[in-house]
């Protein structure tokens, strides 16, 4: 991003320009309200290489009305036979499971987060000291519930699915007015899973140029290499949903990756930022083999008599480029010849008059 940005701290982790991209690696409810399941999605994390392992804390009760339908892809994934509340309700966790996640994450070294979906959500989940809240994309426009989290004087993480800018604009007001200081904006688009042509990853510029904040993406398509490029582009979190495994009954996991996947996508994006380098145009130590070997230095083309004087047809250009190199051209034509100098070998300043 060419915009100025700031720096903000989650837990141990610096996030903004610079900085090591925060990987999280979303779990979301892909656990199906197992708190085995949710453990293994942990150690999968942990395992693959995530900075953090997300889930989501709510009450169906809380956050659904019992005449919500269900979206296409959930009726896709899940059917038509049960309802929005009925199929979210299974996938809560309690306030216990929340615990267990939390000691899980603490033993495998791995950063809990979790999205809370509303005020009693997010009240476990400052009782269990998480360094920052996630607010998804479907709140963007709930501002008592924005105002409510910035309350809590932690760093937050919003999304910003389904929005146009002048939305986004009105929520970060509503946090900054709320006192919230450290702030990650993430570009999202939710669709399950996301074409590729309908990313605009080109928006993560737009909302750094307008905001002056960390940003990064929150990524539904398939695969990993729409994460990739997002990294190109100078993304400081990544988030991407993942399952134990993709064939499971469940909303969100045909459009997640499997362990494997997200091991390569923690691979590939520390690839990734560490070919992003100073952004200085300079040769770097890896080439400097290959730069002896590929450029040219003077030659002589003939054999040429010491106390010569040196004329142009009597030079040509050949590797290596271990000599006087052909834009020192100038610098060597019309001097003296010190010693008889063979054909075919590189003329050397000490050959100079």
């Amino acid at each position: 991003m060419t915009s100025s940005t700031g720096k903000i701290r989650i837990g141990a982790k610096a996030i903004g320009a610079g900085e090591p991209v925060l990987i999280i690696a979303e779990a979301g409810v892909n656990h199906n309200g197992d708190l085995r399941t949710a453990k293994q999605l942990v150690d999968a994390a942990a395992e693959a290489g995530a900075d953090a392992v997300k889930f989501q804390s709510f009450r169906a009760q809380e956050l659904v009305s019992a005449s919500t339908p269900k979206a296409k892809y959930q009726t896709d994934t899940t059917g038509a036979d049960e309802s929005q509340f009925d199929m979210i309700k299974k996938l809560e966790l309690s306030a216990s499971a929340h615990r267990e996640l939390v000691e899980r994450c603490r033993e495998r070294g791995i950063l809990f987060l979790s999205t809370a979906f509303d005020t009693e959500s997010a009240d476990l989940l400052e009782t269990l000291s998480m360094p920052a809240y996630k607010i998804p994309s479907g709140e963007i426009t709930n501002w008592p519930f924005l105002e409510y989290l910035a309350s809590k004087n932690k760093p937050i993480i919003l999304s910003t699915g389904m929005s146009d800018l002048g939305e986004v604009e009105e929520a970060v007001r509503v946090l900054r007015a709320a006192n919230c200081s450290e702030l990650v904006i993430l570009h999202c688009t939710s669709s399950y899973p996301t074409p590729p042509t309908s990313v605009n990853l080109r928006a993560m510029q737009t909302i750094a140029d307008m905001f002056h904040t960390p940003v990064g993406l929150s990524d539904h398509t398939m695969g990993i290499e729409i994460a990739l490029a997002a990294t190109a582009l100078g993304a400081t979190v990544i988030e991407k949903h993942f399952t134990i495994d993709r064939t499971l009954p469940g909303p969100d996991h045909k459009a997640s990756l499997e362990p494997v996947e997200l091991r390569s996508l923690v691979q590939g994006i520390r690839k990734v930022e560490a070919a992003l380098g100073d952004g200085k145009k300079h040769a770097v130590q890896a080439e400097e083999d290959v730069r002896n070997v590929a450029r040219r230095s003077i030659v002589a083309r003939l054999t040429i008599p010491k106390g010569t004087r040196i004329a142009k047809d009597m030079l040509t250009f050949k590797r290596p480029g271990t000599g006087i190199p052909p834009s020192q051209l100038s610098t060597v034509v019309g001097r003296g010849a010190t010693r008889t100098i063979p054909a075919d070998t590189l003329i050397q300043l000490e050959d100079l008059e």
